[in-house]
């Protein structure tokens, strides 16, 4: 059978050079970091240049990157901590956030009365500044933004810098997840006023289970985990030398590659809108996954013109052909509840319809493509 793996922004596959060189760190490095021996000094010397290495390409200090077990974690991080460490008592987010942050804020509310208020979408589920200038003008508390650079289901882009500006200019905390967004697009936070980011190394052909937090020096931000002084005392736990290892060989090779891979990925998904445009009449795409600059060139977000009774069975179906996508965020697969980003700003008309995310990487290809399109089509069409 056939096999399509068109699911890259729920997790990409490890490149060869990241395998190779975590396997031999795993075999070579195996000293407990906070060791003052050779072993331990030999491990502990790959996690700093790694944090150099990562400070590097976003142009912050190593002192600002903190190693997490992945985005989850470090959106966490943030949201709790400035709550309990920075006096915040109001969070302005949106409802198209990845659950990470939402359940947080919900969290925080139940447990610490914080109150949460969410920014306006418009018919294409972008943030509305206005809206958001207005809710930070009426601000009585001290106050956290968290918005996403990338959604995560619709591909959405949002201009972090002028959203950064803004906050800074109410004096607001910016925490923004960047998770679909490193490895993806250069980000100079040395300029960019955000206070916060998370980042995922699986999203970026990396390990599973190993991130990193962006923490702004002088935050006052205090660790959520305790035990020993790893990370800077902002973490506690042995570190996961060769996870570590792994992400730093990982977003060398996404910046090296930026350019060409981003146009190669970029040809695939105007190809592959071209031809459902042109094979499957009917077919729209939600958010502005069409319009090159207000998206990420990774994914696509496809309504399609099935009904309800045939939609029930378009996933499996497509499973049993080798086509790998999903309806929403791997996050929340299990639940019947639907998509909450597209139940957020679809029209009731469009919410009965089937929804599928396709993303892609550069192991993707032009046949690979055609046949998933031709896939649709028969199904479609039967």
């Amino acid at each position: 059978m056939k096999k399509v793996y068109l699911d890259s922004a729920a997790t990409t596959q490890m490149r060869d050079e990241v395998i190779e060189r975590m396997i031999s760190v795993m075999k070579e490095n195996y000293g407990n970091p906070s060791s003052s021996h050779a072993f331990g000094r030999s491990s502990k010397s790959l996690i700093e240049n790694a944090r150099k290495t990562v400070a590097g390409y976003l142009n912050v200090s190593a002192s600002e990157i903190i190693f997490t077990s992945g985005g989850t974690e470090a959106d966490n991080l943030a949201l709790n901590s400035a709550v309990r460490d920075l006096g915040v008592k109001r969070i302005i987010t949106s409802r198209i956030e990845h659950h990470a942050v939402l359940f947080t804020v919900t969290q925080l509310k139940e447990c610490f009365d914080v109150q949460v208020e969410y920014v306006d979408l418009d018919e294409c589920g972008n943030i509305k500044p206005g809206h958001l200038e207005e809710l930070l003008k009426g601000s009585q508390h001290k106050t956290l933004v968290s918005l996403m650079h990338v959604n995560n289901e619709v591909g959405n882009l949002l201009d972090i810098a002028k959203i950064g500006k803004l906050c800074k200019e109410y004096n607001a905390l910016f925490h923004c997840d960047t998770v679909q967004s490193i490895g993806h697009f250069e980000l100079d936070l040395s300029q960019i006023p955000v206070d916060f980011t998370a980042v995922s190394a699986h999203k970026f052909h990396g390990p599973k289970g190993v991130g990193f937090a962006f923490i702004r020096k002088n935050s006052g931000l205090k660790p959520l985990i305790f035990g020993g002084e790893q990370e800077r005392g902002q973490r506690a736990g042995t570190e996961s030398v060769h996870n570590i290892v792994g992400l730093e060989e990982a977003l060398k090779l996404a910046y090296k590659n930026l350019e060409e891979e981003r146009a190669y990925i970029t040809s695939l998904k105007e190809y592959f809108i071209a031809e459902l445009q042109e094979k499957i009449p009917g077919v729209k795409f939600n958010g502005d996954c069409t319009i090159a600059e207000k998206s990420t060139y990774t994914l696509i977000n496809v309504c399609l013109p099935v009904t309800q009774e045939k939609a029930l069975m378009l996933l499996f179906q497509l499973d049993l052909k080798g086509i790998a996508c999903s309806k929403g965020s791997a996050c929340q697969s299990g639940s019947d509840k639907g998509s909450h980003v597209l139940n957020a700003f679809l029209s009731k008309e469009d919410l009965e319809k089937p929804s599928l995310r396709f993303s892609f990487s550069h192991y993707n290809t032009k046949d690979e493509i055609d046949y998933v399109v031709q896939v649709l089509k028969d199904f479609i069409e039967s």
